[in-house]
């Protein structure tokens, strides 16, 4: 009997789209956590049967899960930054604090 393979790719790629979109306030969580729900439950499926699934394939979903939950953890807490800063500072403030932002780097690279 053919063993199947763990193929981690669809982890992988929903993990690093939701490192890049950790930059829009920490709205990433919601691909990352996609991504480790999705490792996690082949991890599952593979525990049940292992002998039905080629090992390097587990231990390659295992590594895709850890970065999955890596960058989880980094958009939850950028998220959570986010919406402390909201909180004490406002956004009309948040906002003319990033226009400023903008400014003096436009006219620094001028």
């Amino acid at each position: 009997m053919e063993q199947q393979k763990l193929n981690p790719t669809i982890v992988y790629v929903l993990a690093l789209i939701g490192l890049l979109c950790c930059c829009i306030g920490g709205s990433g969580f919601i691909l990352s956590g996609i991504a480790f729900y999705i490792a996690q439950n082949k991890i599952k499926e593979a525990k049940l049967n292992p002998e039905n699934y080629d090992q390097v394939s587990i231990k390659s979903m295992n590594t895709a899960k850890i970065v999955a939950l890596i960058i989880l953890i980094i958009n939850v807490l950028y998220l959570i930054i986010t919406v402390y800063r909201i909180s004490t500072i406002g956004w009309d403030e948040l906002i003319q604090q990033s226009q400023e932002m903008m400014e003096q780097w436009q006219s620094q690279n001028q």
